[in-house]
């Protein structure tokens, strides 16, 4: 297991292991919608090579990330990711307050 910046310490599960749960979803996701890899390729404008890659290995950029969640339906998701603030200690918000002044 993996040790990050997390307030514990700790990582619950690998990078592999949480770029495999997204990968999966957003396929559950596209299987439910009834909508092929074919199909999905056509409205994100993402090659099918990297959609299937994407489905197999948990591996994509950023920018088709993206453009596969909006393709999905969705965006709102990927957005409210990074919305709110979550600090881990006093001494970041004392940072980003210095920052911002």
């Amino acid at each position: 297991m993996d040790i990050t910046n997390s307030p514990s310490g700790l990582a619950w599960e690998t990078a592999d292991e949480l770029d495999s749960k997204l990968s999966k979803r957003l396929r559950d996701i596209r299987r439910r919608k009834k909508i092929s890899q074919e199909q999905l390729s056509v409205q994100s404008g993402v090659s099918l090579g990297s959609i299937k890659r994407f489905e197999q290995k948990g591996e994509i950029s950023l920018l088709s990330l993206t453009k596969i969640t909006m393709a999905l339906g969705c965006e709102d998701e990927l957005r409210n990711l990074f919305t709110s603030t979550v600090y881990s200690s006093i001494q970041e918000v004392i940072n980003e307050q210095k920052q911002e002044t």
